[in-house]
């Protein structure tokens, strides 16, 4: 059944809207605290942006995948290695860049590790390496498994990542420090030079180990995908999505009591409940948006961002990177000159500036979309 969608574009686009508006705030240190990761165990808003990505990812591979299956292994491996290949390096270079960085003496070169402190480098990990590794392991996965097959592995996956968390340190297996992935498999394979440093140690949120259990948002997301493609728009369709949707609430919700709901560490249980809302929340969009029609300003807002998802994320990392390389006399850089000069300087509370200089940044990705959208340029790797 070769239906379009309209509403898996909006799902997709609010979602890389709000990972833009989570990762541009105009201060670190005044930030609503729905708008933040949750410290450790626990939720947020924030935590579902992720999640929710890589289950649009499944649901567009959905789609694509019937494709692959009829061109063939050796057509499906080209796509699937070339595409994952330059996703990941996509995120590397954006790590890297850009190759300098200003000091005291002027600008230097950015090494790969860094010759003054061997325990500094270049981060190997990001939210689009991880997403290529989903990618290229849920499509093996649902390659050569099939669906229902991808689910008893989703599953067993889901389990063996919550053996090892035990098995790895059966005292303390869900702190940060005494999680399994950070010395028993990120260190040994990233290096502590090339590990995010940001929670005070070597510990990377998006790191080798903890990326197993996402693949199965991937498979989750492509399981809802294949669910909407084959029973086509309609009340029993939209029924099944969001009954699926509970039963993954309720089982980890169920699952927290004993195995936490962790975002940094991605526990089995944060798969499972985060896929659940992913579920509802994509079954009440294709149920207003296909069904009752409902298609105003807002779905078109996101849509917009949905149709160049990867490229608008990317752009929004790129930018600020690249901008603070110019600096003012004043020693601000373009990128933050209009939060300097004008939200910081609104009265009150501080978080409020740093909103609305978050918004401005979102209309500003808007724009360039919107722009792409007009002239029909749709970049994808």
């Amino acid at each position: 059944m070769n239906q379009r969608f309209y509403s898996l574009d909006v799902f997709r686009g609010a979602t890389v809207c709000l990972m833009i508006l989570v990762n541009n705030p105009g201060s670190w240190e005044h930030i609503y605290p729905p708008l933040e990761h949750a410290p450790w165990h626990g939720l947020t808003p924030t935590d579902l942006v992720f999640p929710f990505f890589l289950f649009a990812v499944g649901n567009a591979m959905a789609f694509v995948m019937p494709r692959l299956e009829t061109a063939g292994s050796r057509v499906f491996w080209q796509k699937v290695l070339k595409r994952t290949f330059l996703i990941f390096l996509i995120g590397f270079v954006l790590n890297w860049w850009p190759f300098f960085h200003r000091t005291d003496a002027g600008i230097s070169f950015r090494h790969w590790v860094n010759p003054e402190n061997p325990d500094s480098g270049i981060r190997i990990m990001g939210v689009l390496q991880r997403i290529a590794l989903c990618y290229l392991l849920a499509s093996v996965m649902v390659f050569y498994l099939k669906p229902r097959r991808s689910f008893v592995a989703a599953m067993v996956i889901l389990l063996f990542y919550w053996a090892a968390c035990l098995l790895g340190n059966p005292a303390d297996p869900y702190s940060i420090s005494g999680w399994f992935g950070t010395s028993g498999v990120d260190i040994p394979v990233l290096g502590v030079a090339h590990m995010y440093k940001g929670e005070g140690i070597p510990f990377d949120p998006e790191g080798l180990a903890s990326t197993l259990p996402s693949v199965v948002s991937v498979i989750f997301g492509y399981l809802a995908g294949d669910y909407i493609r084959n029973k086509g728009k309609n009340f029993e369709m939209v029924t099944g999505l969001f009954v699926a949707g509970v039963a993954l609430l309720l089982t980890g919700y169920c699952w927290d009591m004993v195995f936490p709901i962790n975002k940094k560490i991605w526990t089995s249980s944060y798969t499972v409940y985060t896929s659940g809302l992913a579920f509802v929340a994509l079954a009440t969009m294709i149920y207003l948006i296909e069904l009752r029609e409902i298609r105003g300003g807002l779905a078109r807002f996101f849509d917009v961002f949905g149709k160049n998802a990867l490229f608008v994320f990317a752009l929004s990392a790129f930018l600020p990177e690249t901008l603070w390389l110019v600096r003012f006399e004043n020693g601000s850089n373009p990128w933050s000159f209009l939060y300097d000069h004008v939200y910081a300087l609104i009265p009150g509370d501080p978080r409020v500036g740093s909103l609305l200089y978050a918004l401005t940044v979102i209309a500003f990705m808007w724009a360039v979309c919107y722009v792409l959208d007009r002239k029909k340029i749709y970049i994808r790797v």
